[in-house]
This record gives C-alpha cells, structure tokens and sequence, in this order.
C-alpha cells in the first residue's frame, strides 16, 4: 500500500479501528501494521466535518483499475461484516486499510495476491454514512 499523504477520518471511525486493533489476538492481518501507522498519523476530525467525497468506513466506493480501464465498487467494511463473494473488503486486508481516508480522484496501490502492484482511482464515493447523517455510536 502506498499513501503518501496523512489520511483523514471520522473521531467515531477512529475509535473503533482503534479499540478493534487492540482486540487481536496475536493472529497477524495482512494490512495490521499498516492500518496501524495510517490511524497514528491521521487527521481525525468529527464526523459531521467529514468531506462528503471522501471514503470512510461503512462507504461504498467505485475504482478504476488504471491498468485495465475495468471498474468495480466495494463497500469498507469492519471485519466481522466483510462477507466473501459480496461486494465487501475488510478494512484489514491490504484493499480495505488502502482505500480508508481516500477521496475522489485520488491513485492509491496495493499489492496483488500473486505480486507486483495494482493502481486503482477512486471514481465516486457512492454511499458514505457520515454525508447521510448517520452518526451512530
């Protein structure tokens, strides 16, 4: 994953991730340490001063894979809510921590399953509960 500037996130969004991260187990995620030093460095702000353009947890995102011209969507999702085959991506794999604190138009890269790099765009974020008021604890 490749982020080269400070994300942004919701105070709620990080309290979370946070009490999330400290609840596993020695068991090592592939985009752990990642999401850690993201949410270290992180501008938090509350929820209502979120960008309404900007990926959050619970958004629903739509990419373009730079290299294939090929759009997709996927929602970012806590752990315990990605389901597979559903158009979801925990926050833990490298996918998820890479999309968090995106905004649209932005490039991010993350490392494909058999090597090497995929650069996406974020295109439009379509749902994000933060611009729908959905402020829940």
């Amino acid at each position: 994953m490749n982020q080269t500037s400070k994300i942004t996130i919701s105070s709620l969004d990080a309290t979370r991730l946070e009490k999330m991260l400290d609840s596993l187990d020695d068991s090592h995620f592939p985009a752990q340490d990642a999401l850690s030093y993201e949410l270290a460095s992180a501008e938090i702000v509350a929820p209502e001063d979120i960008p309404p353009n900007l990926v959050t947890m619970n958004s629903t995102v739509k990419f373009m894979n730079k290299s294939s011209g090929k759009e997709s969507s996927l929602t970012l999702t806590y752990p315990q809510d990605s389901r597979n085959g559903d158009a979801t991506v925990s926050i833990l794999a490298p996918v998820g921590a890479a999309l968090l604190g995106l905004a649209e138009g932005k490039q991010v890269e993350w490392p494909k399953p058999d090597g090497g790099v995929l650069v996406v765009e974020i295109i439009e974020v379509i749902y994000q509960p933060e611009r729908e008021g959905e402020f829940l604890i």
